[in-house]
């Protein structure tokens, strides 16, 4: 044990002495997740949108008028002419036409059947299809507005009743905020961790590690702790900013999870130092964790949801430990739940932090 903190205190000073170490600690957590929190919105707002009004009537100019006034939407113009609104969208300065026909007005007062045509800029499919939806809701709206100001029978329909559970107000930041806090903790462990060993095999030190006694267990280990704890306190920073800053709701215990952090930084960090021993500079020890750990981010379900992913990706997803702290950290924040919920997720990620952090121990020589 003696020598596992001899480690340890090295460690500490080695890591605080070097003056790029301290704002990568303490600044740059909440730079990144100030700055991602803010910026990976996938919300549509400000969409461009052009009408060609071919009725010119007092009903068109007020569908003209709701749409402008919703949030979503910015009017860039409104024209007679197709070919106008056509190249705004080929000029990229509009997202979506629509287009009025003529004898709208007449038709939608005597309950004739009308049409209401929307072309929209599709290079951005999700935000085109977004677009559309957002439009035919205004449009529906406004034609139930104005179907009982006329008097006009409306045909019943289902009503749906809308309740959004766990997130009332559909903030995305409530969405977005604790999967960033994932990112945050897993970059930062992976990264310190992946160029450790690397490092010292650089400077010329790991030589004089090597001849003295201490066991290869206790070397991983003595290297793992600093980093663990530096991890705890950059989860605990983020928590604190997400709490405090976002005001993002913390349902669930606190001490289900700082239990599930604490194991899933034992193998972040044990595949840092796996790395950290098979690779012979800082460069390839870099590169190796960044391939990594863009694979893990991309195929976690921070950004596009698993469900959506083909059925082979949805089957490797299952190897990518990131997977399983997203749903962890959103199901215990924003859901409430309890261990039994979380229990596979947790199960999976001890045995994984076992193996790796084993393999770690098998894969580290003590001889050059």
């Amino acid at each position: 044990m003696r020598r596992i903190l001899y480690i340890v205190e090295k460690e500490f000073k080695q890591i605080f002495r070097d003056k790029m170490m301290r704002p990568i600690i303490f600044l740059m957590p909440i730079i990144q997740l100030a700055v991602l929190s803010y910026t990976a919105d996938f919300t549509v707002k400000d969409i461009r949108i052009f009408v060609q009004d071919q009725d010119i009537t007092p009903l068109s100019k007020q569908l003209i008028n709701k749409i402008s006034s919703s949030d979503n939407f910015t009017l860039e113009g409104v024209s007679y002419s197709y070919d106008e609104g056509i190249s705004g969208i080929e000029k990229n300065k509009t997202d979506v036409l629509l287009t009025i026909p003529e004898h709208f007005s007449r038709d939608f007062n005597s309950q004739h059947k009308t049409s209401l045509f929307i072309t929209a800029d599709a290079i951005n499919s999700s935000k085109a299809g977004i677009s559309i939806n957002y439009l035919q809701n205004i449009i529906r709206d406004f034609q139930k507005e104005q179907a009982e100001s006329k008097g006009i029978k409306v045909k019943p329909g289902v009503k749906i009743i809308t309740r959004n559970w766990y997130n009332p107000s559909l903030d995305y930041k409530f969405f977005m905020v604790p999967g960033i806090l994932v990112l945050l903790v897993t970059m930062i462990a992976l990264f310190l961790s992946g160029m450790n060993i690397v490092k010292e095999k650089e400077i010329g030190t790991i030589e004089q590690l090597n001849v003295t006694p201490i066991l290869k267990y206790q070397f991983i280990i003595g290297k793992l702790l600093p980093f663990l704890i530096i991890g705890l306190f950059e989860f605990t920073l983020g928590l604190a900013i997400a709490l405090f800053w976002f005001k993002v709701p913390f349902l669930g215990s606190i001490g289900l999870i700082y239990l599930f952090t604490f194991v899933y930084l034992i193998l972040i960090l044990g595949i840092g130092m796996f790395i950290s021993t098979i690779t012979e500079t800082q460069q390839q020890a870099l590169f190796l964790a960044w391939f990594f750990s863009v694979i893990f981010i991309l195929m976690s379900g921070l950004f596009t949801p698993i469900e959506s992913m083909p059925d082979w990706a949805q089957k490797l997803t299952y190897l990518n430990p990131i997977r399983y702290y997203v749903e962890v950290i959103r199901l215990v924040m924003l859901k409430g739940s309890s261990f039994s919920s979380i229990k596979v997720n947790f199960l999976v990620i001890v045995v994984s932090a076992v193996l790796i952090n084993m393999a770690a121990i098998k894969n580290y020589k003590k001889t050059v």
